[in-house]
């Protein structure tokens, strides 16, 4: 078995979180370890129960050779596309999170609360555009892997272009910062 590359923590629990039990429900009580694989890399092993049936759940991610700390604030990873989400799937995260910001939330929890969805959702636009060539302009079509990502390339190809992922990604950093 070789387990798919994750960048981050951040980048393993939201697959985690976006592959629900076969009964629905997606969280569940994670505890985390280290383990050797067969090759000699490390992983990281999630386990846990499911709580809408018992079920018992387990995801291996292969750590990356070097972690990039490069940068300051949230990242979902390094500068390579990632291996475990499309990028429809980095643009419905976006969407999720950008659609928890409330119209007003100037201060107090609203405004934490709305700091934190902007960030992710900035981080998870930053996701789509790695997946745009060198000099081009556009994801290209053949680059999404899950059924949602291709759906929602098929509905909105628009959506993809670098121009408009870049004027999203901008209004909410805009945003984020107007929230100080």
């Amino acid at each position: 078995m070789n387990p798919p590359l994750s960048r981050t923590n951040a980048e393993a629990h939201l697959y985690m979180d976006l592959h629900p039990c076969s009964c629905g429900e997606s969280r569940f009580p994670r505890q985390s370890a280290v383990v050797a694989l067969d090759d000699g890399d490390l992983a990281s092993r999630y386990t846990g129960t499911c709580a809408g049936c018992g079920r018992e759940r387990a995801f291996v991610f292969r750590l990356p050779p070097v972690i990039d700390a490069a940068g300051t604030g949230f990242r979902y990873g390094g500068d390579e596309p990632s291996q475990l989400l499309d990028p429809g799937e980095w643009l419905l995260v976006a969407d999720a999170y950008a659609g928890q910001v409330p119209a007003s939330a100037t201060s107090g929890e609203a405004a934490q609360r709305a700091r934190t969805a902007l960030t992710r959702a900035v981080a998870a636009l930053d996701e789509v555009g790695k997946f745009i060539p060198a000099g081009g302009s556009a994801v290209p079509p053949d680059i999404f892997g899950s059924d949602r990502g291709r759906q929602l390339h098929q509905r909105e190809p628009g959506r993809f272009r670098r121009d408009r992922l870049t004027a999203v990604r901008d209004a909410y950093a805009g945003m984020l910062s107007q929230l100080g």
